[in-house]
């Protein structure tokens, strides 16, 4: 077993050689077939080397870090926008989680940013902070990999029977949970934390001055200060330090949503503990691998290739996808094959949670070939005096802190883009960085992905806006990235860019052959002419490798279907929303907004999404939209059948058998849809002043164009 053991990790040091050597200044990109062989190596070298490291393998990446008094401390940034759409008790899950990781704890600190400045938040986080005294020895002592507690507990709702002692404490555990589960809930019912609760914590008086969601100072409070001789678990081991941070708003004053509470998280933990390694989460994103960090310090403290990496990517992976992934959320191919293959030019994108940063990267820094960090001497900083420590590092959070100041701009997170984690990598890369992607095979976090068609389409629209806004502001990769970065990487990020513009052609496709149709204009050559080949061999050739690569990355056949469905709603609501609202925005018409995905939903609705029943419940001008194409194109197909039955008038079926296909591949793809429209009865079904409307507009262009 030993001797196995060697030859599998000298194997995977080979294959990591090669990986470096690939990625190395040294290699020669000019010749074609030298490129083929790199990016041929980035789609199935590297994932060969990514399918060793699984944590079920008897191989781990974490094996080349230095000793434990060498690893660097690392602060980790949770970030909370609003309790009602994102639960407190989702929220001490995911901190609890990343409280319990396989680290030295008196090495990791946890900041949480709560932008919505709720004291039901901040109650949740004392009560999680509280049970973490007993999850942490729990998960140490029994090897638990799982360890957001309301993760592991739903997959372990028996009691194990193999060893008596675990599960004594498997049940005192679990007790401690509910409680804490109990009193969370009872408070978010009741909407308020009650006096007698406040003081428990001093930090739960700072609400009553009056803070609100939109006007109150700045709060600061260490919830776990690990110098002190009380914070330490029930095995008397020290515990991570914990913080809850919420900056200071004020009418008047903008506060850049999301990229502003990571700037003042990052000035906020320099003046705290200062990790030179930051990993950021969005709040629904738990950890679901004990090992995350210290595979992602293997990247940073290579000493031949880890000096220029500004940050290591894990996948964004879900933990409630369905079989045949209905609204497709796990972004298979994106996340398999496309972000994998950009290591090979410079890395991927940064996509905003489950991303571990290095600060000097962050706040601006630019890479200096040939620098390298010593980890010792890093470790080595001396910690700062604790005497009225907190009141001044909250002037850090102050909302008048940034004013003529480089943050937003030259540092720390762009200002001014929905999807200011872009913005923010692409900077970082023209600043001479690099990037890695990494995919193990026990994902490093799983996340909650929308649950309904609705909540599926805004996220996109805010995507594809924010996408469209970079390509027309001054961070268009062409002209930004030019001359420091590869031309490949500029048009990868081109590729997510321009997502907004892609729903002109798909409009077209879906609308502009069935008025022709109806008109008995043909807009291809005749089926029976040569000149058809190259329309099939596109359409075969594009579907075929399709489907081939959704399979490969381990999806179904229906999952496909749903996947196709999905890439034509997209483009026909979120990415018209978001094309349209960016234009309006630079013509002056429309301002900057964030929406949060929701994450509290009704029960019935989980219980549809889970029988993978499409949800159309919800009023929305999208669906006016996708229930209007549909209802067209079904009108269309009826007229066209009726006209091939009675042969009056006739129509030449080989002019217009393209345009037939069509019209006939949008109704099949659209058929949830129509059941939605007039077969449902639940809660889910299309709502009646949707359907009237659809009908109505559906008609008018059926008219139109017969």
């Amino acid at each position: 077993m030993a001797r196995r053991l060697l030859v599998l990790r000298d194997f995977y040091g080979y294959l990591r050689i090669i990986d470096m050597h690939l990625q190395s200044d040294a290699l020669p990109t000019t010749k074609l077939w030298t490129e083929k062989m790199d990016m041929d190596w980035h789609f199935h070298g590297r994932t060969l080397v990514h399918h060793l490291l699984d944590h079920h393998s008897i191989c781990s990446i974490s094996s080349c870090l230095p000793y434990e008094d060498d690893l660097p401390r690392v602060d980790i940034f949770v970030c909370t926008a609003d309790p009602q759409l994102e639960p407190p008790l989702m929220v001490a899950d995911t901190v609890l989680s990343v409280m319990a990781y396989d680290y030295p704890p008196e090495k990791l600190s946890v900041y949480l940013s709560d932008d919505g400045c709720s004291d039901l938040v901040f109650y949740a986080l004392y009560e999680a902070s509280k049970f973490s005294r007993v999850w942490l020895p729990f998960c140490r002592n029994f090897n638990v990999e799982l360890r957001a507690p309301n993760a592991y507990f739903s997959a372990a709702k028996q009691v194990p029977s193999d060893d008596p002692f675990f599960a004594i404490e498997w049940r005192e555990v679990k007790k401690l949970y509910n409680k804490m589960e109990a009193q969370i809930t009872g408070i978010m019912k009741l909407g308020r934390v009650p006096d007698q609760l406040r003081k428990h914590h001093k930090g739960l008086r700072e609400w009553e001055s009056g803070a609100s969601r939109s006007n109150h100072h700045t709060i600061l409070q260490v919830l776990i200060d690990r110098r002190g001789t009380e914070e330490v678990d029930i095995g008397g081991k020290p515990l991570p330090m914990l913080v809850y941070l919420a900056r200071e708003k004020r009418p008047g004053y903008p506060h850049n949503f999301k990229a502003g509470s990571m700037n003042a998280l990052i000035r906020v933990s320099s003046r705290i503990s200062n990790g030179p390694i930051i990993l950021n989460l969005d709040c629904d994103h738990y950890s679901n691998n004990s090992q995350s960090v210290r595979d992602a310090l293997c990247f940073f403290m290579d000493d031949e290739q880890g000096h220029d990496i500004a940050y290591v990517q894990y996948s964004q992976c879900f933990d409630n996808i369905t079989k045949n992934d209905l609204y497709g959320s796990s972004l298979r191919v994106p996340i398999e094959v496309e972000l994998l293959a950009l290591d090979a030019h410079g890395g991927p994108l940064y996509i905003g949670s489950g991303c571990f940063h290095r600060r000097d990267a962050l706040t601006g820094k630019k890479y200096e070939k040939g620098s390298h960090i010593n980890w010792k001497q890093v470790n080595e900083i001396q910690e700062p005096n604790r005497q009225n420590l907190l009141e001044e590092t909250a002037k850090f959070a102050n909302c008048s802190y940034e004013e003529n100041s480089s943050w937003g701009k030259e540092m720390g997170l762009k200002y001014g883009c929905p999807v200011e984690d872009v913005a923010t990598g692409l900077s970082i890369k023209c600043k001479g960085w690099r990037s890695v992607h990494f995919n193990p095979g026990r994902k490093g976090f799983l996340g909650v992905a929308p649950v309904t068609l609705l909540s599926t389409l805004i996220q996109h629209t805010r995507w594809s806006e924010g996408n469209f806004q970079i390509f027309l502001s001054k961070y268009c990769p062409l002209i930004y990235g030019h001359g420091k970065i590869p031309i490949q990487l500029q048009i990868s990020y081109l590729c997510y860019n321009l997502w907004g513009v892609n729903c002109l052609a798909t409009l077209y496709y879906v609308t502009v052959p069935t008025f022709c149709l109806l008109k008995g204009i043909n807009l291809f050559p005749q089926f029976s002419s040569n000149w058809i080949l190259p329309y099939a061999y596109v359409l075969v050739a594009k579907y075929t490798y399709s489907l081939g690569e959704f399979l490969c990355c381990g999806g179904t056949l229906m999952g496909w279907y749903n996947d196709q469905r999905m890439w034509l709603y997209k483009r026909v609501t979120s990415y018209l929303f978001g094309f349209c609202q960016t234009i309006m925005r630079y013509l002056g018409f429309a301002k900057l907004d964030f929406a949060i995905t929701g994450k509290n939903v009704d029960g019935d609705v989980i219980k549809r999404f889970e029988q993978e029943i499409m949800e159309f419940g919800a009023a929305s001008s999208m669906f006016i939209i996708l229930a209007t194409i549909a209802l067209f194109n079904l009108l269309t197909s009826i007229s066209i059948a009726r006209i091939i039955i009675i042969k009056k008038p006739a129509i030449d079926l080989d002019s217009f058998a393209l345009q037939i296909l069509l019209n006939g591949v949008v109704i099949i793809i659209n058929l949830p849809l129509f059941e939605a429209l007039f077969l449902r009865k639940d809660q889910g079904c299309m709502p009646t002043c949707v359907t009237c409307q659809s009908i109505i507009l559906a008609v008018l262009a059926y008219m139109l164009g017969y």
